[in-house]
């Protein structure tokens, strides 16, 4: 149990969204409150230790991952994103929109049996569109649950207050994929096979956005709070799903971490 919480920990500090901006406290557009920074002191502290872990661990094993063949990393790509569909499925549900949460079904469906465990993206070409990945923090978001305090998490990297609950609610058993290869007894998936997802989705992220990370840090005068910002405007305009833009970075910078 503690190998899945730390190596869940890491891979959340992968996948985390970045994004801009310098205000102690940061208006979202379309939201009712600004977010605070409550604990920025300890905050900073903790994100400048996560920046030296990624410097020394999780940047060099993203950019020895990209030199795998483009086949291998678009599979791999292919089938975590096919995984985190069982998630994506259940707060589809609880937010009321089960036309997503229908064709999110299909998708599953089909990339896993055709797709061969959704290596390839079959769904795509027969006409299931993909859409946005939602997770428990968008849906408590969703249901009016405020922000919280912003927080850097030591390893985990950004988040509030209601995005931790809403992580928490994964291992609680809102996570399908969670259940069955963890808490289930199925003598084909284990604590290993959990394991593996996690960590290749960490890496998979943190590859594809090397250079979208690194230019932020170039053009930002305070890492830590465009980081801050950047992060916030994302979740907001997740559970809103509106298209918000940002100054800091391009379209095709945005495009890749929205993908995610």
């Amino acid at each position: 149990m503690k190998k899945i919480i730390i190596t869940t920990l890491i891979s959340i500090m992968l996948s985390s969204n970045v994004s801009a901006g310098t205000d102690g406290e940061n208006n979202i557009s379309k939201s009712k409150k600004p977010v605070k920074d409550c604990f920025e002191s300890l905050n900073r502290a903790t994100f400048a230790l996560n920046q030296g872990l990624d410097k020394v661990i999780f940047e060099p094993v993203a950019k020895a991952y990209r030199v795998l063949p483009s086949p291998i990393r678009t599979g791999t790509s292919n089938a975590l994103d096919n995984i985190s569909n069982l998630v994506t499925i259940p707060n589809n549900i609880l937010q009321g929109d089960f036309k997503k949460a229908g064709v999110n079904t299909g998708r599953f469906v089909v990339n896993t049996t055709v797709g061969i465990v959704g290596i390839f993206d079959v769904a795509q070409k027969i006409g299931f569109p993909e859409y946005e990945k939602e997770d428990y923090g968008q849906t408590l978001g969703v249901m009016g649950v405020g922000a919280g305090c912003y927080l850097v998490l030591p390893v985990l990297g950004p988040s509030t207050v209601r995005d931790t609950a809403g992580s928490f609610i994964n291992v609680l058993g809102g996570d399908p994929w969670y259940n069955a290869s963890v808490s289930g007894n199925n003598e084909y998936l284990n604590d290993t096979a959990y394991l593996t997802t996690r960590v290749l989705a960490g890496i998979d992220f943190r590859a594809k956005n090397i250079d979208s990370f690194e230019n932020l840090e170039k053009n930002s005068m305070d890492f830590y709070a465009s980081v801050r910002s950047l992060y916030l405007q994302d979740r907001q305009q997740k559970i809103i799903n509106s298209n918000i833009t940002t100054e800091t970075m391009d379209d095709g910078d945005w495009e890749e971490i929205e993908s995610q």
